[in-house]
């Protein structure tokens, strides 16, 4: 419809293919043909064996804490909502509250880190990943934070035993996502939507997550 303007959907979603890099040593994204018409089915059926850790994705409690809850109890009400899109510098190490500074986030409920790795391609591993702190998850705690995204691939460092990250995160009842990608995507205020599967039993689940501007 003319005079009509239609503010743009970001998504920033992983794409999840056999090329898609695993952590490395899990279970990659696969998928097999069942049935196919060219074969004299009806339809077209395929067959999918992957983690839920590949691309984009939701860990649940469940990955890290023995009765932790599964991506079918997670609430949906945390992953769906306000969110504040944030560019940090850092290139290696730990995202501290002072990687922060500079940026307006009064009321931030839903916070998603922007670093060097979204700008890398799907099948790309990054070797030395940048990862939140303990600190940070304090801090956003602290300012009633509901959950923490990043484009990195962990929200912990990559050879961590204890994943105190992610184990802080818990206590704060924050619920996190991983492996975004905000190649693209101004700094600033969004409606953030990115819904776990419900599955049961399991320790995380793929997303579509996007974004729209807020106005």
């Amino acid at each position: 419809m003319s005079g009509l303007s239609r503010q743009p959907v970001y998504d920033i979603t992983r794409l999840l293919s056999p090329q898609t890099a695993p952590w490395p040593g899990d279970e990659p994204f696969a998928f097999e043909f069942t049935g196919r018409i060219s074969s004299g089915y009806a339809v077209n059926l395929t067959r999918i064996t992957t983690s839920p850790h590949v691309g984009t994705h939701a860990d649940a409690p469940y990955h890290v804490v023995e009765d932790g809850l599964h991506p079918a109890d997670l609430p949906l009400e945390k992953y769906l909502g306000p969110a504040h899109v944030v560019t940090v510098a850092r290139q290696h190490g730990g995202i501290t509250p002072a990687d922060l500074e500079g940026h307006d986030l009064e009321g931030v409920q839903r916070l998603l880190i922007h670093t060097w790795v979204s700008e890398l391609p799907d099948g790309q591993w990054p070797d030395d990943f940048p990862y939140p702190t303990v600190e940070l998850a304090d801090w956003l705690a602290a300012r009633g934070g509901v959950l923490l995204g990043l484009d990195s691939p962990s929200m912990d460092p990559f050879d961590s035993r204890t994943l105190p990250c992610h184990h802080r995160l818990i206590e704060h009842d924050i619920v996190n996502l991983e492996n975004l990608c905000l190649a693209g995507v101004p700094d600033g205020r969004y409606e953030l939507i990115a819904l776990p599967l419900k599955l049961v039993g399991v320790c995380g689940s793929p997303v579509r997550a996007v974004l729209r501007p807020q106005t």
